[in-house]
Order: C-alpha cells, then structure tokens, then sequence
C-alpha cells in the first residue's frame, strides 16, 4: 500500500474556483516528488489537502493509511504532529530566537524538556545552524531563515515533510544548498518529500519523480524527470 494516496480528488472552493479535478495519485514512503504547474494550476491546494489545511470536496485522501478527508477537525493535530511543512516565507516568530523557533511546535504537545532539548539540538545539527540558535529571525540571511524552517519541520520526526516554493525566495547558490539540506533529510531520516516548485534548474539537477499539475488536472508523471512546460492544444 502507497504512502500518500489520492483517489479521485475535486477541490472546488467557496467562491467557485475548481482547483482539482479527479486527481489520482500514488507516493510511495520515502519518495521524493516535485509538483510542478504555473501559478493557480492546483499545487499548493494539492499540499493543502495532505496536511488537512483544506478538506476535499470530493474523494479521499489516504496518508500513511489514514483517510484524511474524513478526519474530524478536533483529531487534525494527530496527523499534523506526523507532518512538516517548510513555508516559502518561512512564518519564523519574530521575537523567539531560533532555538525558540524550532521547539515551539514540541512545546505545545507537552514534551518533556530534556526530549525537547535533544530534539530541537539534533534537528540544528541536521541543518547546519548550531552557531545560530541563540539568534532571532532578522538577524539572519533568507538561506539560514529556511535553515530554520526545516529544522523546526522536522524536530518532531515527522514521515512526510510538505515543502511550499522552499527556494522561491533564494538566490540560485543557497537554492542548491537548501536543497542538498532536504535531500539528505530523505536519505537520513526516510520521511516522504512532496515538493511544489518553480524552480527548473533544481527539479532538473536532481532527477526525482516529477508530477505535472495543469488547470487542476494531473498532466504528466514522470520517474526522475525534468521539469516540463505545458500548455493548452
């Protein structure tokens, strides 16, 4: 059985905008997969769906065998502790510093401080930032920002890590870097990558399963592909 499962989805939001129209998906656990499209073709919605940011308007949502589309909001939290989502803009607490940052999220389960410790330690290492933790988010550069933003995605040790445009707001040398980042997270720690992107020349250096979303539509799936461009016949 698939890790993440998609079985004839449609998300069509309140003001009547159709997102997704019968999406069909498989991701294995621990695959890595790039969702290209445009702007508005449904990719962040896609992401939206998996960690029950928005609820399907039709179909399921299978992730690590739960039906995620039928989750009743006050369980959502069990399966966002199972879930990392690294932001394009990052969403870092201002007036926390990076340690901070990335314990927030075990604090509010009420772990217990010496396992948060270890944690929150374990998951700097991960991304290379142990001479930062006792700075805050206006003091560092937008590729130690992101730093952080993986390192608080996957303090919990989550089995899937959402990654929105990671790199969409870096220059082309920290894109790479970041990159190299989340590639060993997937090697190291085997948690399934779903990643949206713009970005051509990572998608194409990297050679993962790229998935095609058009107009809401899944328009091509390829096994370590590159990215393509599509357009309307």
């Amino acid at each position: 059985m698939a890790f993440i499962e998609l079985n004839h989805v449609f998300k069509t939001y309140s003001n009547g905008v159709a997102a997704l129209a019968d999406v069909n998906l498989s991701i294995d656990r621990g695959e890595f997969v790039f969702l290209i499209g445009e702007t508005g073709s449904g990719k962040s919605t896609l992401n939206k769906l998996l960690y029950r940011e928005e609820k399907v308007t039709k179909g399921n949502v299978l992730v690590g065998g739960v039906n995620v589309s039928k989750l009743k909001n006050n369980n959502v939290y069990k399966l966002r502790r199972k879930v990392g989502v690294v932001f394009q803009d990052f969403k870092l607490l201002p007036k926390l510093t990076v340690y901070e940052n990335i314990a927030y999220p075990l604090e509010s389960y009420g772990l217990d401080d010496k396992v948060i410790r270890e944690r929150v330690m374990d998951a700097i290492e991960r991304v290379g930032l142990k001479d930062k933790i006792r700075s805050y988010p206006d003091q560092l550069s937008g590729g130690q920002a992101q730093r952080v933003c993986i390192a608080r995605a996957i303090v919990n040790k989550p089995k899937l890590i959402i990654c929105d445009e990671p790199t969409g707001d870096l220059d082309p040398k920290m894109s790479r870097e970041i990159m190299d980042v989340i590639e060993e997270i997937n090697r190291e720690m085997g948690s399934t990558i779903v990643m949206s992107t713009h970005d051509k020349e990572i998608v194409n250096r990297m050679k993962k399963r790229v998935i095609c979303i058009h107009g809401g539509v899944v328009v091509s799936d390829q096994e370590k592909g590159k990215y393509i461009e599509y357009e309307d016949n």
